[in-house]
C-alpha cells in the first residue's frame, strides 16, 4: 500500500489510542485521525505509511455514525483541543472505559479485577480553571479567509494549530474556561492591535507579546500572568496598566520576561504587579493558595470527585503514616491528612513544596511535611529508615510514569496499599506489572476530568499480597 492510495465508503471501526479511530482494511489497520467517528461511512486517503502504521485523512463522509452529535465550538477543526466534542457525551465515556480496559489487560496482565463504572463529569464545557494563550505574527487562515478578499491582521492570539509550532489562531470564543476568561483575551487581542506592541516570533525569538495565562478559581479569585519576549519597560507598563484600568475583576496579576527560546517559565522570575499574589480554591473546608507557578488540577470539580475516591481507596483509621509521591503542591496530601497520623510529602519542584507547607499551614494542617527533590535520589533506604516505612503510599506520577527506581524502593517499603493515581493509563498499567508479583490490583476507578478529549484519570488500589 501506497502513499496516496484510497479508499472509497468504507466503515471507521473503532476509536484508537490519542484519540485517533480506526479502519480495518485487507492491508490492516489504518488510523484516522479528524472530523470522524466510529460508524461512519467515508472515503480515505493514505497520507503516511511507516513499516506496520498507517495514517490516512477523510476525504468525504457518505453516512454519519449515530455516535455524532453537531460541534458546538465554531474554530472545531481548526484547533487541537476538544477534538471529540463531535461525539456524544455517553460514547466518549463507554471509549475511556474500554481504553482503561485495554490497558490493563494488554499492558498490565491484569484479567482478573472488575473496573468500576467511569465517573462522568456533570460540566462538559467551561470546566477548566487554567487556560495559556500565545500571541503571535504568524496567524493561521482558513482557506476560506485566505480566499476572500478580506484583509486580516497577521498578529494572532489564541492556540496553536495542531502540528505547526510557529502558527497561531486566533481564538474568539472558547468552550473551556468560564467567563472572564473569553472577554480578556479578547480586549487584550483589541488592544495590543490597536498599540502597535509588536506580537511574538517564534522563528526569531523576538516580540514584546509573547503569552498570557489565565486562571480562574471556584472561590471567584482570578489570575492573569501576561508573558513578555522582550525586556521593554514601556510596552511592559502599557499592558498592565490597561489590564489594571479595564479589569478589575482580576484579583492577581503579574508578568514574567521571558527572553528563552521557549516559552515554559518554572525557571523564571515572576513579578507581581496589582492584587494578592495567590488565588484561592476550596475543597470541602480546605482552602489551596494557588501561586502563578503552582501546579493545581485544572478541573476543580472532577479533582473533588478524584480526591475523594483516592482518600476512600487509602482506607485511612487516623494511625497511618502515609508517602504521598509526586505530592506538587500538596493537595492530596492535605486533602487526607485528617484521617491520617501523619503524611508525607515529595516533590521534585521546590517552589510546589513551599506552596504545600503553606497551604498546610493555612489550614492548621500540623501533620505534613514536604521534601523537594528527584525522586529517584529522595526517596531511598536511607529516606525509609528516617521517615520511617508507610502505610500506605499515594503516588500521582506525570504521564511518564514511575521510574523503575522509584518502583524498586516502593517495593522495599513495602506499605500495605498503594493507591496508584494517573493520567495514563498505559503507564500505569506498566508499573502495576512490576508490582504485580508483591502487589493485588483490587479496585479501579477512572474518573473523566476532561471531557471532548480521549483524556482519562485513573485511581488503582494495590493491596500486599498476604
Amino acid at each position: 500500500m501506497s502513499k496516496n492510495q484510497s479508499y472509497e465508503s468504507v466503515e471507521i471501526t473503532d476509536f484508537a489510542a490519542e484519540g485517533k479511530c480506526i479502519y480495518k482494511s485487507e492491508d490492516g489497520v489504518i488510523f484516522v485521525e479528524g472530523d470522524v467517528a466510529p460508524g461512519d461511512i467515508v472515503d480515505l486517503r493514505v497520507v503516511k505509511t511507516k513499516k506496520k502504521l498507517k495514517e490516512a485523512v477523510v476525504t468525504k463522509i457518505h453516512e454519519r455514525s449515530t455516535m455524532r452529535q453537531e460541534p458546538y465550538c465554531q474554530h472545531f477543526g481548526v484547533c487541537g483541543g476538544c477534538k471529540w466534542q463531535h461525539i456524544g457525551y455517553q460514547h466518549q465515556l463507554n471509549f475511556k472505559q474500554q481504553q482503561v480496559m485495554d490497558h490493563f489487560q494488554r499492558i498490565g496482565h491484569i484479567k482478573d479485577v472488575a473496573i468500576n463504572p467511569i465517573v462522568g463529569a456533570p460540566v462538559t464545557e467551561y470546566y477548566r480553571n487554567k487556560l495559556e494563550f500565545t500571541f503571535s505574527n504568524w496567524r493561521w487562515l482558513t482557506k476560506e479567509q485566505m480566499d476572500s478578499e478580506e484583509t486580516f491582521s497577521r498578529n494572532a492570539l489564541g492556540f496553536h494549530v495542531p502540528k505547526r509550532f510557529d502558527k497561531i489562531f486566533n481564538v474568539e470564543h472558547c468552550h473551556l474556561q468560564p467567563d472572564p476568561s473569553n472577554a480578556i483575551r479578547n480586549s487584550l487581542q483589541a488592544f495590543g492591535l490597536e498599540s502597535g506592541i509588536p506580537y511574538y516570533d517564534v522563528r526569531f525569538n523576538r516580540g514584546v507579546l509573547r503569552n498570557v495565562v489565565i486562571r480562574t478559581a471556584n472561590s471567584g479569585d482570578l489570575m492573569v500572568i501576561v508573558q513578555f519576549g522582550e525586556d521593554s519597560p514601556e510596552a511592559i507598563e502599557q499592558v498592565m496598566q490597561f489590564l489594571v484600568n479595564n479589569h478589575p475583576e482580576i484579583t492577581s496579576l503579574n508578568y514574567i520576561i521571558n527572553l528563552k527560546g521557549n516559552d515554559s517559565y518554572q525557571d523564571q522570575e515572576v513579578v507581581h504587579y496589582a492584587g494578592v499574589e495567590k488565588i484561592r480554591e476550596y475543597m470541602e473546608d480546605l482552602t489551596f493558595y494557588v501561586g502563578p507557578k503552582s501546579f493545581y488540577q485544572t478541573n476543580s470539580q472532577q479533582a473533588y470527585e478524584l480526591f475523594k475516591i483516592t482518600r476512600e481507596y487509602a482506607g485511612l483509621t487516623g494511625s497511618e503514616l502515609v508517602y504521598d509521591l509526586y505530592t506538587g503542591t500538596g493537595t492530596i496530601a492535605n486533602f487526607v491528612a485528617q484521617k491520617a497520623k501523619k503524611v508525607i510529602g515529595l516533590e521534585y519542584v521546590e517552589a510546589a513544596v513551599a506552596d504545600a507547607r503553606i497551604n498546610s499551614e493555612l489550614n492548621g494542617i500540623t501533620n505534613t511535611a514536604f521534601y523537594a527533590g528527584d525522586m529517584r535520589r529522595v526517596l531511598n533506604d536511607d529516606f525509609l529508615s528516617v521517615h520511617g516505612r508507610p502505610d500506605v503510599i499515594i503516588t500521582d506520577p506525570p504521564r511518564a510514569g514511575m521510574d523503575l527506581p522509584v518502583v524498586e524502593t516502593i517495593l522495599r517499603a513495602a506499605p500495605q496499599r498503594i493507591v496508584y493515581v494517573s493520567c495514563n493509563s498505559a503507564t500505569q498499567a506498566r508499573d502495576l506489572a512490576l508490582m504485580s508479583q508483591d502487589y493485588r490490583v483490587a479496585k479501579v476507578q477512572p474518573v473523566d476530568m476532561f471531557p471532548n478529549t480521549h483524556h482519562v484519570e485513573n485511581i488503582a488500589l494495590l493491596e500486599r499480597r498476604s
